[in-house]
Parts: C-alpha cells; structure tokens; sequence
C-alpha cells in the first residue's frame, strides 16, 4: 500500500493554497478601479461593467441587456439590441431566467416584459474558455477516476490524525482559484445584469423592491443581493460588482464540500471524505455554473443539502426551515416537499408535525413579510404561478425524455399520443412522488429520504414538461451524500453519471450551442439517454435498498484496512460514530 504523510500532504496543499491565494490577489488587483459599477452592462467591447482585468478587450463579446430594459424600460432584455439571446438561457426559477424565454408576459406590479421570439442562435457571453474548460473537465475526469481506483485498491492512504487541516487546505485553495477566475469571465450577461440590476434597487429599498423593479425571483436571494448592493456603494468595493455576485454560490460550493465531508466521514475513512469534498469542489459541472455562468443554483443546492442531511439526523424543525427557504429562493424547492411529507409521516409523531409546522410558518413570514408592504394579499402566489408558467414547452433545454425524443422547445400543448406534453408531464410527476413515498414508507429507514429527494429531482427532471437544464444540478450533491450514507458503488456512479450530464448540458446553453432553432445532435441524444437510464438505475437501486434491513445496534468502528465500507453492510443511525456489524 501507498502512503501519503501529512506532513508532504500539507506541505504540497500549503503550496497551492499559496499560488492560488497569488493568484486571486493579482486577479482582483487587475480589476480596472476607474469603472464604477454604474457602468456594468453599458454595453462596449470590454468586459461588462468595466471588469477587465490587465484592461483586456475580449472582441466578439456582445453587449449585456440594458438597465433600462432590465427595469421594465423600453428595452426589453434579451433583445437585439442586447445582443443577448432569448432563447439561449434556462430556468424558471427566477427572473434571471427571464432574459433568456420567449413568452412575452409582464410580471404583476413590475413593468416587466419578457423578450419575445425568435428563432436563430444567439450568444449571451462569449466562447473564451470555452476550450480550455473542456480540457479541464476531462482533466478532472481522469485524475478523479485513478484516484478513486487507487481508494478502492487500498493504493492511497493517509497517515493523518487531523483531517481537518488538510480539509480546509483543500477547500481554501478551491476557494480562491474561483475567486480568481470569476473577473475574467464574464458569466451569462443577461443574468448578471439582472443580478446587478436587483442589487442596486434592493440597496435602495429593500421593502419596496416588488413594488419598483422588474424581479420575478423569490424574496430568499433578494437579501443577498441587498448586501451586495450595499457593499458596492462603498467606493473601493464598486468595480468588484462581478466577483462579488459570484461570491456567495463560491462560498456555497465549499459548504456544500464540507457538508458532504462531514457525512463521508460518519460512515467512511478520511480518505474517501477528502476525495468525496475534493470531487464536489473541482467538479467541472459546480464550476462552469457558479463561476461562469454566476448562476446561485450552488446557493440553492445547499440549502437542499443541508435539509436532506438535517431529516436524515431527524431534525425536523430545521429541515423545515431549510425547505422551507429553498421553496422561498426557487420554485424547484417544491420538488423536495413531498420527501418531508413521508419522513413526518414515517415518524406518526404529532411534536414533529408541530415542529415542522412551525419552522415552515415562521420562517415564510420572516423572509416574506419585509417586502408585503403595498403588496395584495396573493401577490406571493401569483408570483409564483407567474414563474411557473413561464415556458410553455415540452422541454427548454434540458436533456430529458422529452428532448430524446426530439421535442425540446415544442409546445407543451402539443399531443403526444392521447395527452398533451404538459398533461404527461403531470402525470409523471405524480407517479415519480408516489413511487418515492411508497419506497420510503417500504424501507422504514431515515436514510432514504436522501435516496428519495434524488429520485423527486431526477425523475421531474428527466419526465417533465418545461425542465432547463440547470434544474438537475443539485443530483450531483445529492448522489454523493446518498453514497456516503449507504456506501452503494452504485450511487457514486450515479454522482460520476450526474455530474457528466449537467455539465454537457450547462455546456451547451452556455455557450450557445443549444437553443431553440438548434439541431437534434449526438450530444443530447446521448445525454438524455443516459439520464433516462440513470433515473430508472435509481428506482431500480430504491427498490432493491428499501428491502435492506437497518442497522438496530453499533459495535466497533471499521479497521484501518478498511479503504471503504463493503457495498451490503448495513450501519447504525444513532448519530454515533460509523460502526460495522459483524
């Protein structure tokens, strides 16, 4: 067996924390101080907002929305004059999706105006790094592959008694090579326009923001835009707009690492939760959508992480919290309700019912409540409602069933077969949530709310009419904790498989090579086929899980020639240290 000492390790961690740190200080010290972010999005041939590190021009770059039409001016974002593409962008979950739909609708009380049709390609941000993103994603690839061959040899071991130091070595110095890229990439314009946008009217008045901008995203994230609109006012922080709306789905990025870490370690040795945080935060898929694109999709994956986590330690006041602010920063949260609804239900506890009750009600009326003022009483729902349907199609984007199929942009009322796409969109949706409340009730074990929060994402995802492509990003985060809990090789093939899929797909709108008007390819036929079979493998893998018996009693912990637990022993939820039965 090959050892590793901690002291090489940490030595050669410190090391590419110290570049790495280098590097995102030269990065943010190329920023140009003279631009303020006033000018963001002014259009020009330079980095958006005057974000242009070493004063480069990147030629070809298309001018971001205006602010005028971002606000619910004569502009409409995402139109010609933008040089954005409508058809380009993904998501229903808030308003930053907006800049990229076709239906033109005014959301209630805003003035805004969704871009209208069209039909040829468009680009909303430029092809450099396109390559080299590509190249580090098979990079990735390999690199991970032999290490996680070498784990299961029992070729890669540590002599660490303080796993932690070389944790945070690690995520720090992930942290700061994505703070160091995010000035040089302009990320997705029309979204980080309308991100900018929101900022600057939540810092000017926070209670009144539905009231006077053009936002049809849910209140949780407008209070982090609030705090970076105020930050920017500072005079040193303005040209640092672009890093810091990145910033918080960095930030999440390595929680989530940590977070995954953290169950890895309940059940697995050091070095599988290293490898398990070190693959979620170099992970080409988490990179291109938190600092590239700018997206928060990072942010909300965290939140549904971290709930998922809390119903499996049966914390279900604060797992109600969480949900509860995960339906309240993107609709797709509502996806994961159903999986509280059955582990309440499995417990036939009327305090745990309470508990979630009041978390979920508190919580909506803390978050909800500063921006009611002025507001009619249903003007929550019919924001929601508005967002929800937003896109009228089989699929937008998103490699699915539907998009196998040939049906991506096609109208969801289209027939196919006796229903419409939407109708059988519906009709799997209900059939996705009763066979994930039917396993989890069958299986009576806490740990399969994680296995069932999966299947809720994967199979809308996969099944449902009007998916983007971005809405499966959390399968990633979720099929490594599910691993770490129930130490099925399958599951980790399932983070390998998800992980592959979102960023071929993310690839793809990003940089304008899917949009509505574009060809029936390779790509999406094979990653919607492998999708396809990936979510059917999780049933499959539900149905065989939930007739494992669980755990009722711990003895010692693994030996230290245990690399990794074997696939069929079943561990103990007492929320002691991991334990084997022998």
């Amino acid at each position: 067996m090959s050892f590793i000492h901690h002291h090489k390790l940490k030595i050669i961690l410190s090391l590419v924390l110290l570049f790495s740190l280098g590097l995102s200080l030269y990065s943010l010290a190329h920023v140009d101080p003279d631009v303020s972010s006033a000018s963001f999005g002014a259009g020009g041939g330079g980095r958006p907002g005057g974000f242009s590190p070493g004063n480069r021009t990147v030629p070809g770059t298309p001018g971001a929305a205006g602010e005028e039409g971002a606000a619910g001016g004569s502009a409409a974002p995402g139109s010609d004059a933008s040089g954005a593409a409508p058809e380009a962008g993904s998501g229903t979950g808030g308003g930053e999706d907006a800049a990229q739909g076709d239906a033109g609708r005014g959301t209630p009380g805003s003035g805004f105006t969704r871009p209208g049709g069209g039909g040829g390609f468009g680009f909303a941000v430029s092809g450099q790094y396109g390559t080299l993103l590509g190249w580090y994603a098979a990079l990735f690839a390999g690199l991970f592959a032999a290490a996680f061959y070498c784990m299961r040899r029992g070729k890669l071991r540590l002599q660490e008694s303080r796993p932690g130091v070389i944790l945070g070595l690690l995520l720090a110095a992930g942290l700061c090579l994505k703070i160091a890229a995010a000035p040089w990439i302009d990320g997705y314009v029309t979204d980080i326009n309308f991100f900018k946008t929101w900022a600057t009217q939540a810092a000017e008045s926070l209670g009144s923001f539905y009231l006077n901008s053009s936002s049809d995203y849910p209140p949780l994230y407008i209070y982090v835009l609030y705090l970076t609109g105020r930050i920017v006012e500072l005079p040193l922080a303005a040209p640092y707009l672009l890093p810091l709306i990145k910033l918080p789905s960095i930030l999440a990025d390595a929680a989530t690492a940590y977070l995954l870490y953290t169950a890895a370690r309940r059940y697995f040795t050091v070095e599988t939760g290293l490898l398990i945080a070190a693959f979620y935060m170099f992970n080409p898929a988490v990179l291109i959508n938190s600092t590239f694109w700018g997206q928060v999709d990072s942010f909300f994956t965290l939140i549904v992480a971290a709930a998922i986590w809390l119903l499996v330690n049966r914390k279900f006041g604060w797992a109600t919290v969480l949900l509860t602010l995960s339906v309240l920063m993107k609709p797709q949260g509502m996806i994961y309700v159903p999986v509280l609804f059955f582990a309440l239900l499995f417990t036939g506890s009327l305090k745990s019912w309470l508990r979630a009750a009041a978390g979920g009600i508190l919580t909506l009326l803390i978050v909800v409540l500063p921006f009611s003022s002025g507001q009619g009483p249903l003007w929550l729902y019919q924001l929601y409602t508005g967002t929800v349907n937003e896109y009228p199609y089989a699929s937008v984007n998103a490699y699915n069933l539907f998009a196998l199929i040939g049906a991506n942009y096609t109208e969801s009322s289209s027939t196919l077969a006796l229903f419409s796409y939407h109708t059988w969109g519906m009709i799997f949706i209900v059939l996705v949530t009763l066979y994930t409340g039917w396993m989890y009730l069958r299986s009576r074990d806490a740990r399969f709310v994680i296995l069932g929060a999966l299947m809720q994402i994967a199979g809308v995802f996969t099944f449902s009419s009007s998916i983007h492509e971005r809405y499966l990003f959390p399968a990633a985060a979720l099929s490594l904790l599910a691993y770490a809990c129930w130490r099925d090789r399958r599951l980790l093939w399932l983070g390998f498989g998800f992980s592959a899929t979102v960023f071929l797909n993310t690839y793809a709108v990003y940089y304008g090579y899917l949009s509505r008007g574009s060809t029936y390819g390779f790509t999406m036929f094979t990653a919607s086929l492998l999708n396809l079979a990936m979510c059917l493998l999780l049933g499959k893998l539900m149905w065989e899980l939930s007739r494992r018996p669980q755990a009722a009693s711990t003895v010692a912990p693994p030996a230290a020639d245990d690399i990794m637990l074997p696939d069929s022993v079943p561990v103990s939820l007492t929320g002691q240290s991991p334990t084997l039965l022998q």
